[in-house]
């Protein structure tokens, strides 16, 4: 019984440098009917924000018409859009928050 000669052969390994994902810009929208307490909730309970955060936060939605909840991957900001968005409208508020990937100029 032979062996395969194993000796003229090379193995070379290569290396990936593996990148990160692009990450998304969870933002809210103002409106004229949600209490700011509530945008202040959200921003604690679901972006785990402290209370002077979320307040600075929510004042910017108030005042410039939207505020950064937070930056994360495409799915995990999707996630929170929808999250957000279903206890929104279960509390009757009409909240909007978009995600959209950071350096938009949206």
């Amino acid at each position: 019984m032979t062996r395969p000669d194993h000796s003229s052969q090379s193995q070379t390994l290569e290396r990936t440098r593996a990148e990160r994902p692009r990450l998304w810009r969870v933002l809210l929208l103002n409106d004229d009917y949600t209490p700011m307490e509530f945008v202040v909730e959200v921003l604690m309970g679901h972006f785990h924000k402290s209370a002077p955060e979320a307040e600075v936060i929510m004042l910017a939605v108030h005042h410039k018409g939207q505020g950064v909840a937070g930056s994360y991957t495409r799915d995990v900001a999707e996630t929170k859009v929808s999250q957000v968005t279903a206890e929104a409208r279960a509390a009757g508020y009409p909240l909007r928050l978009v995600a959209e990937p950071e350096g938009s100029d949206a």
